[in-house]
């Protein structure tokens, strides 16, 4: 039998697509564990090889060409065909067992997550799951963490970010609080109430709020006189409380809004959103516990109401 493809050309298909996904030879050799020269030697085989240029090369980016993206696209599809065929034979042979550490931000642990990690565990008894829940940036590598669920995807080559939902946003305060003040009519008379400020951990930044004014969503800078930092969930309380009017995720106020704890405020202004993702380190072969993790909880019927 005549072999089209030996053990080295397969490694540089496996290099060629991560350099093609991260737009980058230098990531692609972080992610491969190999210097960026070497990377760079292998794309120049595979182009001479294949007798056509797959990237534009600059002295501050690459790019790739048409016939590169191409190739990059059935390449890839390629080998997640190999891969899913080993890791369906790797199932078969044994259940998936293993140790993950994620981080989670409260507002997604709470009323997203812990509420089905009960299923998580029927399913995968084998899977030892620590839960760190915080709205702190976690360091994947110094903290060894494999996986994370973030509002805001960090800008790093390394790391592979899969939206799990467009999260919808709400403005809201209590009965007692629009008794007090009054029911704010439009954008601008805003400024003459109470807003629960909120700020960023990693920042220390406070955050505007996101609403529709007309047809365009526009950030808006509010005052007030209490901000929290950290976590989100505060600023409910604080608004459930009667202290002020707060912006917060309509999953995470539903139910107080059902229950009349909570008052929608400016409806009109409904309807921004902020994105929620699960990260986790670029690699060639996920392992099968981590990806076991990611497929749940980006699987349909994913949002089930907090009881």
């Amino acid at each position: 039998m005549h072999r089209r493809f030996d053990d080295t050309q397969l490694g540089t298909l496996e290099i060629f697509c991560a350099a093609a996904e991260l737009g980058s030879f230098t990531a692609a050799a972080r992610a491969a564990k190999v210097t960026p020269a070497s990377v760079s030697r292998s794309i120049a085989r595979l182009e001479e090889r294949l007798g056509a240029r797959l990237f534009v090369r600059t002295t501050r980016s690459v790019r790739l060409t048409d016939v590169g993206r191409l190739y990059a696209e059935r390449c890839a599809r390629a080998l997640a065909e190999l891969a899913d065929a080993e890791r369906d034979i790797g199932g078969r042979q044994s259940a998936t067992t293993g140790h993950i550490r994620v981080s989670l931000p409260t507002t997604y642990a709470h009323y997203r997550l812990l509420p089905r990690m009960g299923a998580f565990r029927l399913r995968y008894p084998g899977i030892r799951v620590d839960l760190h829940v915080s709205n702190r940036n976690v360091d994947f590598l110094g903290e060894d963490f494999d996986v994370a669920v973030r509002v805001r995807v960090p800008p790093d080559s390394q790391m592979v970010a899969r939206k799990l939902e467009d999260a919808p946003l709400v403005l809201v305060a209590s009965p007692s609080y629009l008794a007090r003040a009054g029911a704010p009519g439009s954008v601008p008379e805003l400024a003459a109430h109470e807003c629960i400020q909120f700020e960023l951990p990693s920042t220390g930044l406070t955050i505007p709020w996101l609403l529709k004014v007309g047809e365009r969503v526009e950030e808006v800078t509010t005052r007030g006189a209490l901000s929290c930092a950290d976590d989100v969930l505060a600023g409910v309380s604080l608004a459930e409380a009667g202290v002020g009017i707060f912006q917060a995720y309509h999953f995470v106020v539903e139910d107080a809004l059902a229950q009349g704890r909570l008052v929608e405020v400016l409806p009109a202004t409904r309807g921004a959103t902020r994105p929620f993702s699960v990260l986790y380190p670029h690699a060639q072969r996920v392992p099968a516990r981590v990806r076991a993790f990611v497929d749940f909880l980006l699987e349909p019927g994913r949002t089930p109401r907090r009881t």
